[in-house]
Order: structure tokens, then sequence, then C-alpha cells
């Protein structure tokens, strides 16, 4: 095995969704990322939150898509995103669970035995998408 890894961390994560421009209004407009790019031919939308990118793929015929299930497809179980402060993830979870379009899963709750707090929902296109914050990472995050 390598010492070093021939990797330097995710270039991006790429997405196929039902419905793009809901899916990127609650990205964009829930969340606060911003559109860094796009292809309208395909079409996609490049977001990111200044540290990380995720496209967004609109699937061919939106009617046929088949649903993610998470126990028996193999693929993308759900997508991470940290948040800073247990506070931001609190005042995260109100908007995001108000928003059209999204279910929740659970609210906030200890991951595990702690002391990591999550939150999973599925956004506007069906993606499960868990929100975290953990404490013993708040200052290293806080000084990105």
């Amino acid at each position: 095995m390598a010492d070093n890894p021939s990797t330097c961390g995710i270039d991006h994560i790429g997405l196929s969704v039902r419905d793009l421009e809901s899916t990127r209004g609650f990205f964009c407009d829930c969340l606060g990322w911003r559109i860094v790019g796009g292809r309208a031919d395909y079409p996609a939308v490049f977001i990111s939150d200044g540290h990380d990118v995720v496209t967004l793929w609109q699937v061919e015929a939106p009617s046929k898509a088949i649903s993610f299930d998470r126990r028996a497809n193999v693929g993308l179980h759900h997508l991470a995103l940290a948040v800073v402060d247990r506070i931001g993830l609190d005042t995260l979870y109100e908007r995001v669970s108000n928003w059209p379009g999204v279910i929740v899963e659970f609210s906030p709750e200890p991951s595990g035995a702690g002391p990591r707090i999550h939150f999973i929902v599925r956004g506007p296109s069906g993606i499960r998408i868990e929100f975290a914050f953990d404490p013993r990472l708040e200052d290293a995050r806080k000084a990105r």
C-alpha cells in the first residue's frame, strides 16, 4: 500500500435529479449555495457552498425515473453536509424542514452515542441529505 494517497480530496459530487430547477432552488435559495457553472445542453448546474462543488444533472425522463432505495440499490446512500455550530444546525433545520418538496426523515438528534448531532431530509428530487454538527470539529470548521 502506498504511503501517500494518490488523490487529494473530492473534486465534485454529481447527483442525478428529477427536477433540476426545484433542486437548484433548494441548494441555492434555501442553503445559500451559488451557481458556479452549468451545461444547458445536458441540462446541468454546478453549485458550491464555497468549499465543495455539487453537480445537479437533470434526468432525461423525470416521470420514468426510479427512486433510489438505500437498502436495495448500490449507489450514493446520502449526501452529508457539515454545519459549523449547533445554533446553525437548529436554524438550518427550521428552514430546511419547511422548504417545499422536502421530506424530513428525522429531526436533529445524536448520531449514535454522540456528541455529533445530525438530521436527514429528502430534498425536492428525493435525494437523502444529512446535515451534521460535530462539536469536536467546531473550532476547525469555524476557522475555514
